[in-house]
């Protein structure tokens, strides 16, 4: 699984082999169950989190309900802002709806890897800008479109998280009922 975490990210920059030496022995992988959670609501937080295998599921309880508010699969970051600076109290439950296996994100760590390597920092930088856009997208998604549109965009942007969720997740996702979601699909089914 080192190898597979390295070749991420080669993709975005070269690394010598050095770096990549560097990079696997700072790195703490951990693996945890279907059912687990990487952490809850309410918990303090201070780490960072690159899925490497599973899927992850972002969600709050609000007036007793579970609203689902991202999906985190294969190569995506999860990335609090509110704790780049320190600890801060998770706002979410971050649920793992299959066996997950994680790079675990330390501040204090990146700061000793960023002096030794600079080049580091920099892909960092890219990373958060990567993942801040994402979460810019998808909220704008959520305050403008309606929920057709949103489960159209999600299902041609992330296909497979349709086989690999519960559906009341996903119509939790797209702020709908599960019943409103069977109409939406039902609909998109006749017009193709």
């Amino acid at each position: 699984m080192t190898d597979s975490v390295i070749d991420y990210f080669k993709k975005i920059t070269n690394l010598s082999s050095e770096e990549s030496k560097i990079l696997s022995e700072s790195m703490l992988l951990k693996t945890f169950e279907k059912g687990s959670f990487l952490i809850k609501e309410g918990q303090y937080e201070n780490e960072s989190f690159l899925v490497m295998k599973g899927l992850v599921r972002q969600y709050k309880n609000v007036d007793g309900n579970d609203v689902t508010t991202n999906f985190f699969t294969e190569e995506q970051w999860i990335i609090n802002f509110e704790t780049v600076e320190g600890k801060s109290i998770s706002k979410y439950n971050l649920l793992c709806v299959e066996d997950t296996t994680v790079v675990i994100g330390d501040e204090k760590k990146a700061v000793k890897l960023f002096q030794q390597f600079p080049k580091f920092e920099r892909v960092s930088r890219q990373i958060m800008e990567t993942v801040f856009k994402e979460q810019q997208e998808q909220m704008v998604s959520h305050l403008t479109d309606k929920p057709e549109n949103r489960y159209l965009k999600l299902l041609a942007a992330r296909p497979d998280i349709f086989q690999r969720v519960a559906q009341y997740d996903i119509a939790s996702y797209i702020g709908v009922k599960p019943e409103s979601l069977s109409r939406i699909r039902k609909k998109l089914a006749q017009k193709s």
